[in-house]
């Protein structure tokens, strides 16, 4: 028994000793040099959406008769003029139509001035009192009858002359051909989309407005425009705003346009940043804290960065980013403005590793 004691007492004072030993390595760690700074505060005044450069006026090309697509005279990217031919659509049997209704047009008219001269031969008989005034009844209601039927042999020509207008399809204003959605000898359907044409010249940027800064936005209101694609930044004006969020989930539909002579190189279908500006008046302020990229720590699908403690540990702290700009991203949420954000180091970093600021 004495012998088992006494091992029992020999293995707890070796674990105490252990377990002594480990902390006093622990507390006796050596810190890391590193350099810090405080988050910058960027403040800015408006309120910010994302949109997309469109043609400030755009058309569907599409047609109200069927039959086969004979000719596409454009191809996207070709600039048109207002009542250029775009697309000839086979009409060969309205064309049939047509001659048909010409030769209806042709009898009606004969037999109307057929009916015109009797009409005027029996007003001077009439007035001789050399026929009955039944007998000029009849007449006038002949040449009444005949004109009636002229009229609708025109208007049955005139209506073929819409449809046939159809089948040669042209411009609606001058613009820049887009889309082709057809190609030749494939069957065209009334109200089936061709082509798309979007006005030559003069673009703007569409974007969608939420509820809860709707109020804050108004026609005329001043904006700037950023487009990353190609690296420009210019200003804008609003000059539409939807009344209605109707069937858009909250969102109010809006256009600003860019100021003239500064869209060099803009085009069709780019994104854009819109940051709309307010007066003193109705001034919206936005604060938000940027952190320099080479301090993000970026683990699966989390970012986070290492900050000091007033224990003087490396913590690790997971962020919420926004936007990248001129090598700093936008922190929205999990900083403080008075962290000590850990720029560099010269060790390794885990959370409660101890550190030393450099000076």
């Amino acid at each position: 028994m004495k012998t088992i004691a006494l091992g029992i007492s020999v293995g707890v004072i070796t674990l105490l000793s252990a377990c002594s030993s480990q902390s006093a390595d622990k507390n006796t760690e050596t810190p890391i040099n590193v350099s810090v700074y405080s988050p910058q505060t960027s403040q800015q005044t408006g309120i910010r959406v994302s949109g997309q450069i469109t043609s400030k006026q755009t058309a569907t090309i599409s047609t109200r008769m069927m039959g086969y697509v004979q000719k596409i005279h454009v191809k996207p990217g070709d600039r048109v003029n207002a009542g250029q031919l775009l697309i000839s659509i086979n009409g060969n049997d309205l064309k049939a139509k047509k001659q048909q209704a010409l030769a209806m047009v042709t009898e009606a008219q004969a037999a109307e001035q057929n009916a015109k001269r009797d009409y005027e031969r029996f007003t001077t008989l009439r007035q001789q009192n050399s026929v009955s005034e039944k007998e000029f009844e009849n007449v006038e209601l002949q040449y009444t009858s005949m004109k009636s039927k002229l009229k609708m042999a025109q208007e049955a020509l005139n209506e073929i002359n819409v449809h046939l207008s159809y089948s040669d399809i042209t411009a609606p204003f001058t613009g820049t051909v887009t889309r082709k959605m057809i190609d030749e000898g494939s069957m065209a359907n009334p109200g089936m989309p061709l082509l798309v044409v979007e006005q030559a010249g003069d673009l703007v940027v569409q974007a969608s407005i939420p509820e809860s800064d709707i109020q804050n936005v108004k026609v005329g209101d001043k904006a700037d425009i950023e487009v990353k694609s190609i690296g420009e930044s210019f200003s804008g004006t609003v000059i539409e705003l939807s009344p209605s969020a109707y069937g858009t989930g909250g969102q109010y539909l809006m256009k600003v346009s860019p100021e003239k002579g500064k869209e060099k190189g803009i085009r069709s279908g780019m994104f854009a940043n819109l940051t709309i500006k307010k007066d003193k008046k109705g001034e919206l302020t936005d604060q938000r804290l940027m952190v320099e990229n080479s301090s993000l720590v970026n683990r699966d699908q989390l970012t986070g960065v290492y900050v000091v403690d007033k224990q003087n540990q490396a913590v690790l702290k997971w962020i919420r980013v926004g936007k990248e700009s001129n090598g700093r991203t936008e922190v929205l949420s999990g900083l403080n403005p008075d962290d000590k954000i850990i720029k560099q180091a010269d060790g390794k970093l885990y959370n409660g590793k101890k550190v030393t600021l450099s000076k």
